[in-house]
């Protein structure tokens, strides 16, 4: 089969930041689905581990990236249960395996979900990874529960991307919370209140921002820009006992020292979490996937693709690596097979 890889961190502009090359199509373990991919997603962690993770000492063998897929199973091992061959399904996979950017994909049954019948391949191939995240954030982390949340604010830095698009819908849609989302362009905050935002302020000077439209604190801050840049102002910004979520990892030096006084406590995120280390709850995702495709089947939640990219090709998935690193995207890309 045809897979599209890299072994050297390059700017995107090289030949061979990405190129493609032919291997072996893999056969499923007990747990395993084959999935022939359709459509996959490309997101900043694409981009951020293309560049970082052979800087210093090339792969050995071409590395494969891709979370986000949707496909249709064509063949499932000895143990599966839940799936069977033909069916459309949907998923943001395990960070410690070979990716979607292959003709097939080899993917634990426990972390895929049944593809919603009403989305296209690459409408649907927008979602996984930041439903997954949004969900596992605000249900998981934070601890929020459907209908909860009355008289409480939620903060979502970070917000018109793609997790911070799915957190606004699904925090307006199964919650009672009040969501502020930060954009500083127009365009951007027309985005947010379309996702369901109540208000938006602007990142740039978030605590002036915030006090100017009356808000002195948030209950939850989810954190999906940079961590180290919006410590101060998530710290003073949090409400007592609040709780600051986020998905960004940081090198620089952060004071939390600064959340004792109000006992803020700071919650990660990374929806891999589950499928890197087999956790005994793993299955939760397959749940997870399911309801979030009842909720857009029901029309509750929506799709956040803004842009297909068409083709299997090493030159199709570097556009879609150049246009996320203008770090000016909002919705997601996708790239339709």
């Amino acid at each position: 089969m045809k897979a599209i890889g890299f072994t050297h961190s390059l700017p995107v502009d090289e030949d061979q930041s990405l190129f493609e090359f032919e291997i072996a199509r893999p056969q499923p373990g007990a747990r395993d689905l084959l999935v022939e991919i359709k459509a996959v997603s490309v997101n900043p962690a694409d981009g951020k581990r293309r560049l970082r993770t052979a800087a210093e000492t090339p792969h050995a063998e071409p590395l494969v990236l891709g979370y986000d897929a949707v496909g249709v199973v064509v063949e499932t091992g000895s143990d599966v249960e839940l799936f069977k061959a033909g069916d459309e399904v949907w998923y943001a996979g395990d960070a410690t395996r070979p990716g979607s950017n292959a003709e097939f994909q080899l993917v634990d049954e426990r972390v895929v979900g049944r593809k919603p019948t009403n989305l296209s391949y690459a409408e649907a191939a927008a979602m996984p990874l930041t439903g997954l995240t949004s969900w596992e954030m605000l249900f998981d982390r934070f601890g929020l529960v459907e209908g909860g949340g009355e008289g409480k604010t939620l903060l979502v830095i970070g917000a018109a991307g793609g997790v911070g698009s799915l957190t606004i819908q699904l925090a307006r849609k199964l919650t009672k919370l009040n969501i502020i989302a930060t954009a500083s362009r127009d365009e951007t905050a027309a985005w947010c209140l379309e996702m369901g935002a109540h208000d938006t302020v602007d990142h740039r000077d978030l605590v002036a921002s915030m006090k100017a439209k009356g808000y002195e604190s948030a209950d939850y801050i989810t954190q999906y820009a940079d961590t180290s840049q919006h410590w101060d102002a998530m710290c003073e910004l949090a409400a007592p006992q609040g709780k600051i979520g986020t998905i960004v990892e940081t090198d620089d030096l952060i004071n939390i020292s600064k959340m004792q006084g109000k006992s803020v406590s700071l919650h990660w995120e990374l929806m891999f979490t589950r499928a890197m280390f087999q956790t005994d709850d793993m299955i939760a995702q397959h749940h997870i996937l399911n309801s979030l495709a009842s909720l857009v089947e029901a029309g509750t939640i929506r799709t956040t693709l803004r842009d297909t990219l068409n083709g299997f090709s090493a030159e199709t998935l570097k556009e879609a690596h150049r246009r996320i690193e203008t770090n000016q995207i909002f919705g997601k890309i996708v790239v339709e097979y």
